[in-house]
């Protein structure tokens, strides 16, 4: 399927952009190309003007159940029936709380949020709280928000500077920059410094790269962690429910003090979490440490998470998803040596890495820097109009709802958008 039309997609992105700045509402999604989706179904999104693409980018990789379940979908139509917004305590709430501590079954508390990022916020002012300290250590190249004390760019110097203008770059001062996958540095860094609160890690490093922890890294972030006695949180936004049941920690057999989970928990729904210890989390119970929000465990939010996390529990679909991407990333491979072009594709099965101007695994973000991004980015656009929905930044995505035909469909749509790459690039 090539696309023929994006006519009706141009004239309400001119619309947009008279009224919301870049024509977004997301930086994010300054650099894609505008097009206006009337709907999606399973794996696939439609855009207005009729054209249907097989979707791996997955609204940056909530809707691990696929677009519109509607197993979710009724769980919350039906919980809103009875109001949304309380100010105050509700069944659904409760029961979610119980199921996700369940299925994860490490974390003994919970409190729901809205965002990835304000959860971030949560966990940090946790740890600083329990701990009397204050700086944290963060790695290069990983994500953990959009606020001015975590957004920046990481120079090949080392170190990290903001990322915005005017963002105050002094809220920056208190990160430790440490480069990712190499314990010894950790270990320098917290014998360096003695006002360290925590350990802030992705513990697979998907927001980009589809980068894996070294074998036994995450277990020695753990073990210095306990040896320091700093508080060891992982960033799960993007590895929660995505690269198993119970994530990350679940996956790579490592507990984390606390943790942050958001995107698949709620299959598209806008709700984050923080989980962790009792004798941590409790600091909130008591009034000790703020963390509050009108919208935090709304009805809509508690009913999707109990509903998306019941949905993976009693589907168990892993092993579906694995497989899907391990085949897909096999065909992307075999794609681009049949036309030349030398693309380099690593990562798990239901989250991985494409990119140009690398031929090793890279295994940090100084790695991650090598990639031609630019040539990517080219790529990519030739893949939209080929009917693949991708991120920019090389990430692929997978989701339960991805079947034998959407696989069968992508794989002739990259063969077509590689052999038209190759030949504009010649």
């Amino acid at each position: 399927m090539s696309t023929t039309s994006q006519k009706l997609s141009a004239e309400l992105d001119q619309r947009a952009r008279r009224r919301l700045p870049g024509g977004v509402n997301s930086n994010v999604r300054l650099a894609a190309p505008r097009v206006y989706f009337e709907r999606g179904a399973g794996a696939r999104l439609f855009d207005v003007d009729g054209n249907d693409y097989v979707d791996y980018l997955l609204g940056q990789g909530p809707n691990i159940l696929g677009h519109a379940p509607q197993a979710v979908q009724s769980a919350v139509a039906e919980a809103v029936q009875r109001g949304m917004v309380y100010g105050a305590e509700h069944l659904e709430e409760l029961e979610a709380a119980e199921q996700v501590c369940d299925i994860l079954g490490w974390p003994e508390m919970v409190r729901f949020g809205v965002s990835g990022t304000e959860s971030v916020q949560a966990a940090l002012r946790l740890a600083r709280a329990a701990t009397g300290r204050r700086r944290v250590i963060r790695f290069e190249g990983h994500y953990h928000g959009w606020l001015d004390n975590t957004l920046a760019v990481f120079p090949p110097e080392g170190g990290c500077a903001p990322a915005s203008a005017g963002q105050i770059g002094d809220y920056l001062d208190d990160l430790v920059i440490t480069p990712w996958n190499d314990l010894d540095v950790v270990r320098q860094q917290l014998t360096a410094h003695d006002d360290i609160a925590a350990i802030i890690t992705e513990p697979v490093m998907l927001n980009a790269g589809a980068i894996e922890p070294a074998p036994g890294y995450l277990e020695g972030l753990r073990a210095l962690a306990d040896e320091f006695g700093v508080v060891l949180i992982f960033d799960e936004v993007i590895t929660g429910f995505r690269v198993g049941l119970g994530g990350a920690a679940q996956r790579y057999g490592v507990t984390p003090d606390l943790a942050v989970y958001g995107k698949a928990l709620a299959a598209g729904w806008p709700v984050s979490m923080l989980a962790g210890r009792a004798d941590l989390m409790e600091r909130f119970g008591t009034g000790e440490v703020n963390h509050s929000g009108t919208f935090n465990a709304s009805v809509m939010a508690a009913a999707a998470v109990r509903s998306t996390t019941a949905a993976l529990r009693d589907r168990q679909p892993y092993e579906q998803m694995e497989a899907h991407g391990t085949r897909l990333q096999a065909e992307i491979r075999a794609a681009s040596d049949r036309h030349g072009l030398g693309l380099h594709v690593q990562g798990l099965g239901m989250a991985f890495h494409t990119a140009f101007g690398v031929e090793q695994p890279i295994t940090d973000y100084r790695g991650l820097a090598q990639v031609d991004s630019d040539r990517y980015g080219r790529l990519t656009r030739i893949l939209i109009e080929e009917g693949l929905w991708v991120a920019g930044r090389g990430v692929w995505y997978v989701s339960a709802a991805h079947d034998e035909q959407d696989l069968s469909d992508a794989v002739a749509r990259i063969d077509v958008a590689f052999e038209r790459f190759a030949r504009d690039a010649s």
